[in-house]
């Protein structure tokens, strides 16, 4: 049997050809007699505007340009209790290997000219292969990066013509009224670019997300989701939220389970966020830049600077606003972090940077991120040194694996040392979050101010075994 051909997988049906055939004879004849209303000396000539183009209709004729249909395909491989056997007496005549292929549908909306695009996650995440339909045609797409606490996930399509797509603008982070206009725009079921309106219920839900479309509850790191009483079907996953401006102010993830025209958004906040947070020397290099710069319109916006990071003893400060780099002026987002990421370890970034209306210009050098976020940070700032805890260093020191970090040193009097953390203990998670490496701990670190509490779950020696206890810790 012949796969399906990647136009197989959206199906549309065109009514254009038909109302043309009936509505073009009629729209000759009222022009006719316009003309000769509007050529009629004794009749003033009268320029009315059409009353369906209504604030909705405008926003939604500025954004669907950007709004892509998203198919995936998914290829699982079925492990056969017999296949090595037949491989083993029958190659290489019994070379078969079973698989199944599941298919998806899903919404996205474009960001930047270049073809990048974002959409949840979960309707990428397992994907072989993915394809877009904008405007009519379609194009492969690769997946450029993932945060799955966040349900984003940014495409690149793989356009051969150089085509410059229409683009969504964003909205402000916190510009959301309750109780305003909201439009959900995506691809419903599969059967094209479909338009739901509702309000904004709320701006601060915080229960766990029930994906009907999903095998699984979604337990996302969201603290504020959007809730909206516009119509959210799992075609619309990954499609935009839009207000009346035509800005993108959410992503749609959800419809409640167990509820009726009750559904759910990832904020722009959140969204704009991720997208920061992925494209960044940090995410992809493991350099430390320690800045954020939002998503948006020109010039780009500077959110977050880290103390003492390299951004930070360069001069930038956070609503500085990035007019250039290294000599060149940005044409996008995408394009300034495209340019960012060129530097290596120890190169120097040139910025040029407007602040108050005055522009000027810093140079920021990179550095390895192992080079701070190390023990020494730890020993400073609590008075402890660590090792990652792998299941073989727990064997050979005889304690149980929990994954985690062991405390290999505690300074007389620092800080963990006050609160009760002794050698040997091993530390599970700080502010409710579990660290993968030294690196990622110390990141967590480094952002306490002097003289904040940090609360970290940590396993104690008790009687032979090891206890739970929450200790809070001061930073110095």
């Amino acid at each position: 049997m012949s796969r399906p051909t990647p136009v197989s997988r959206f199906k549309q049906i065109t009514l254009g050809s038909l109302a043309a055939a009936v509505l073009l004879p009629a729209a000759g004849f009222a022009a006719s007699k316009l003309a000769e209303k509007t050529e009629s000396p004794e009749q003033p000539q009268l320029i009315v505007d059409d009353i369906r183009r209504t604030p909705t209709v405008n926003a939604i004729s500025r954004v669907m340009p950007a709004v892509v249909n998203i198919a995936t395909e998914t290829i699982v491989q079925v492990r056969d209790p017999f296949g090595g056997l037949f491989r083993e007496f029958f190659d290489p005549y019994y070379r078969r290997r079973p698989q199944n292929t599941t298919h998806s549908l899903g919404s996205g909306v474009i960001i930047d000219a270049e073809g990048y695009l974002i959409t949840n996650d979960h309707v990428v995440r397992r994907a072989t292969r993915v394809w877009v339909k904008v405007d009519g045609k379609e194009y492969e797409a690769r997946t450029i990066a993932r945060d799955s606490s966040a349900d984003i996930a940014l495409l690149k399509i793989d356009s051969k013509d150089g085509k410059a797509f229409k683009t969504v603008a964003f909205a402000e982070d916190d510009d959301l009224l309750l109780g305003e206009k909201v439009i959900a725009l995506g691809n419903p079921f599969g059967l094209g670019g479909s338009v739901s309106q509702g309000i904004l219920s709320s701006k601060t839900r915080r229960q766990p997300i029930e994906d009907a479309a999903l095998e699984e509850t979604m337990r996302l790191d969201m603290q504020d989701w959007l809730q909206v009483d516009a119509a959210i079907n799992p075609g619309n996953s990954g499609g935009p939220l839009i207000n009346l401006r035509g800005e993108l102010i959410g992503i749609n993830v959800a419809v409640h389970a167990h509820g009726q025209g009750i559904g759910f958004a990832i904020p722009i906040r959140r969204v704009a966020e991720s997208i920061a947070r992925m494209l960044t020397p940090e995410e992809t290099k493991s350099l430390w830049f320690g800045a954020r710069i939002r998503p948006g319109e020109l010039p780009l916006r500077v959110n977050r600077v880290d103390p003492n990071s390299p951004a930070s003893l360069a001069g930038l400060r956070v609503g500085d606003l990035i007019d250039g780099i290294d000599g060149k002026n940005p044409s996008s987002y995408i394009s300034f972090t495209r340019q960012l990421l060129e530097h290596g370890a120890a190169d120097r970034v040139k910025l040029k940077i407007i602040r108050r209306g005055k522009e000027r210009e810093i140079s920021v050098r990179l550095r390895p991120e192992r080079d701070f976020f190390n023990n020494d940070l730890l020993d400073k700032r609590l008075g402890l040194r660590v090792e990652t805890l792998t299941e073989p260093l727990a064997k050979q020191i005889g304690i149980p694996f929990y994954g985690g970090f062991i405390v290999t040193e505690v300074r007389n009097n620092g800080p963990a040392a006050k609160s009760g953390i002794g050698k040997y203990h091993i530390l599970l998670r700080v502010n409710e979050r579990p660290a993968q490496d030294v690196v990622e701990l110390g990141k967590t670190i480094q952002r306490a101010k002097p003289g904040e509490e940090l609360l970290m779950e940590v396993l104690l020696p008790h009687r032979g075994r090891f206890r739970e206890a929450l200790v809070r810790v001061t930073v110095d």
